[in-house]
Order: C-alpha cells, then structure tokens, then sequence
C-alpha cells in the first residue's frame, strides 16, 4: 500500500505522469481494490473515521485516464468512461433491473439493490438496501443493515480530497426523500424521517429534553430526526429555514426491527 500511495502521490502532484504505463495501472489497480472493498476511501479506526485522501486522488485521477465508449444493453446505450460492475451473482448482490453501479463500488453479500445508482469509491456493507430511484454518491460510506428508502440522495465528495465523505453507520434508516450531503455522519441506528435535509450546515437540535442541543454535520446514535423550521432574521424580514429535530431515541434494549417501529409509532414519523 505503501508503495501504491507514493505513486498516486507523485501522479496527483505530476500529471504528466500519467502518460506512463507504470502509474496508470497503478491507478487502475487502486480501483480494482475498492471495487473488492479491501481498499477504502474512509474507514472507522478506533473511536473515529480515518480518511484517506490518497485513496480519493486515486479516483480523480482515473477519469482521465479512461476514454469514452459506448456501452450496448439490449436496446438501451450508454455513452461514457467508466465501466460498469459485474458479477453479481458471485458477489451475492440482489439488482433489480434498472440498478447501476459503476466499477470501483464496493458492494457486500446480501446488499440489495432496487432501480438505483451507486457511484464510484462508494462501500455498501452487508445486508443494507439501495431502494428505488435512491443513490449513492462517490465514496458514501453505508454500513450493515441500513434502509435507504425510495428517493434517498446520499452525496458524494470527491474535492477536496481531505474533505470527509458522507458516512451512514450500522442499521440506519433513511426514509424516504431524504437527502444527506457535505459530509454529514449519521451514527448507528439512527433513524430520519421522510424529507429531512442534512448538509454541512444544517442546524441539527435535539429538542426530546427539557434545553435544546445543538449538533452541526453530526446525528448521535439511535437518533429520531424529522424535518423543521426555525426563524432567521434577513434584511428583507424574519423568515422559516429548514432544520431538523432530533424528537427522541430508538430503545437499544429491544430489537432493532421493533425499536424502529415503536419509535415511528410514538412519534408519530413519516417514512
């Protein structure tokens, strides 16, 4: 890995390096790698999320060195430079027609994948679903079991290269229309209710106890979260602005299906 990061360093710095052969394949294989998921773009070390912006230089630099071609699936084209994943059935990925993911997506056993999109440098861990029309951005990190309703926008982030990517950990739910850019991190067994927004500077305030508290990029464990509004004072007038509420926790002493929905029920959470 090493050896492969000096490469990819020296080519980020030196693009004229990519005219020879040694650093292209060198490229190419740090694709390979994240397609197999043995190579991540950011992954958990610890307490903390470590990202590795070498890996991400490695995915920029690889667009130009591939050339357009055409792509024929029965009677539909495609006209574009990166390929596309193969080998499902090996994989023990469920996709369902019309499920895309590009080559250099990591997508575990038993992932399942309804009409959607998953882009390059992204992880789906085990047993997660991608449903209809939902993507995932280049280099999302989404852990086990996690729900990404219909609709879902999971961004992605490839500049700058030491920005952190969006990451959704272990047994999330997402409900649907959602949409989770600029690096946000949902931690495990969160839960968000249908339409909630979250960017870099989304007001996040848990108002489930007696004083507010606010996060910023960041929802806790176990958290409920629905959309809001809070005013903010413009020349022109006070006016609402999006936010999101945390309005409660799931329980983590019962199972994981049923705490999920008893927190949808007694908070009454569109989905």
């Amino acid at each position: 890995m090493d050896e492969l990061k000096q490469i990819i360093e020296e080519a980020w710095e030196n693009r004229e390096l990519l005219q020879q052969e040694k650093v292209c394949d060198t490229v190419k294989k740090v694709i390979d790698l994240l397609d197999k998921g043995e190579l991540r773009v950011a992954a958990p070390a610890a307490d903390q999320w470590v990202v590795n912006d070498w890996v991400k230089k490695a995915v920029i630099l690889y667009f130009p060195i591939r050339k357009m071609e055409t792509i024929e699936v029965g009677p539909f084209e495609f006209h574009d430079k990166m390929p596309l994943k193969k080998g499902y059935r090996k994989l023990g990925v469920r996709v369902v027609p019309h499920a895309i993911a590009r080559h250099g997506a990591f997508l575990a056993p038993d992932v399942i994948m309804m009409p959607s999109y998953v882009n390059i440098g992204a992880y789906v861990d085990s047993g997660s679903m991608v449903d209809t029309w939902a993507t995932v951005g280049s280099c999302a990190q989404i852990g086990k079991g996690v729900h990404l309703s219909g609709g879902v926008g999971i961004g992605g982030v490839l500049e700058p290269v030491q920005a952190a990517p969006v990451i959704v950990e272990d047994n999330c739910f997402i409900g649907s229309r959602c949409i989770v850019v600029e690096g946000v991190h949902v931690k495990k067994e969160a839960v968000l209710g249908a339409n909630v927004v979250l960017t870099g500077s989304t007001k996040i305030i848990d108002v489930s106890g007696h004083d507010p508290v606010e996060y910023q990029g960041f929802v806790p464990e176990r958290a409920v979260v629905i959309p809001g509004s809070m005013p903010k004072t413009f020349p022109a007038g006070t006016y609402q602005v999006p936010c999101a509420l945390i309005i409660g926790k799931r329980k983590a002493s019962t199972d994981r299906k049923t705490s999920l929905n008893e927190a949808l029920r007694e908070h009454q959470v569109a989905v």
